[in-house]
């Protein structure tokens, strides 16, 4: 039990030290685009299943809460929380328009989606993207293993050099930070007073 604890985390130490020579540029993309948005007055809304529906709503509360310290909330919603619109659509439609159907319903031309998905095949999340591209969104991804189909929609993709979920999780966890952190450091201080 010991050894697989070590192993597990020389894992996750290992990762971070691929990340950090592979992603720096494309978080700094991110960060940009998103902190573009918001200082544009646009909304980010970010979606995923599973353990990537419970980043999703990390991310947002993060932004709307705070990450490190004191500052206006920024506008962020995770589309995976409201249970009432996602068992209508999926009940009504089909399961994979249950982020669809929100995108087309609230986002706005320059707004921000943040697309999560450990596979980057995940039908409801392509969808979603498809739709947010209809809108005029920006695309953020974040993926791992090859990066999937939702490379190939996204404005910037966050590719974890890991090819099952557990690890590519923890891996969209560190940079949720990073770009929570970015945010917050290009934004906190913007509006202070507001808060």
């Amino acid at each position: 039990m010991i050894e697989s604890i070590r192993a597990h985390l020389r894992m996750g130490s290992d990762l971070y030290a691929r990340m950090a020579e592979d992603l720096p540029e494309a978080a700094a993309q991110a960060a940009e685009m998103l902190i573009q948005a918001l200082r544009e007055g646009r909304r980010l809304y970010v979606c995923g299943d599973g353990g990537s529906a419970a980043q999703a709503q990390h991310v947002a509360g993060e932004l709307i809460g705070r990450f490190l310290k004191d500052r206006r909330p920024l506008p962020c919603v995770a589309l995976t929380t409201d249970t009432s619109v996602l068992t209508a659509v999926a009940n009504d439609y089909e399961f994979e328009s249950v982020f669809a159907r929100q995108v087309e319903a609230l986002v706005e031309e320059g707004d921000v989606l943040w697309a999560l998905s450990t596979s980057g095949n995940s039908a409801n999340v392509l969808k979603a993207a498809s739709a947010a591209t209809r809108r005029g969104a920006r695309l953020l991804g974040m993926t791992g293993r090859d990066g999937g189909h939702l490379k190939e929609l996204c404005d910037v993709v966050l590719r974890v050099p890991a090819d099952s979920s557990p690890p590519v999780q923890e891996g969209h966890l560190a940079l949720v930070h990073v770009l929570c952190g970015l945010v917050e450091q290009a934004l906190g201080d913007e509006g202070a007073s507001q808060a």
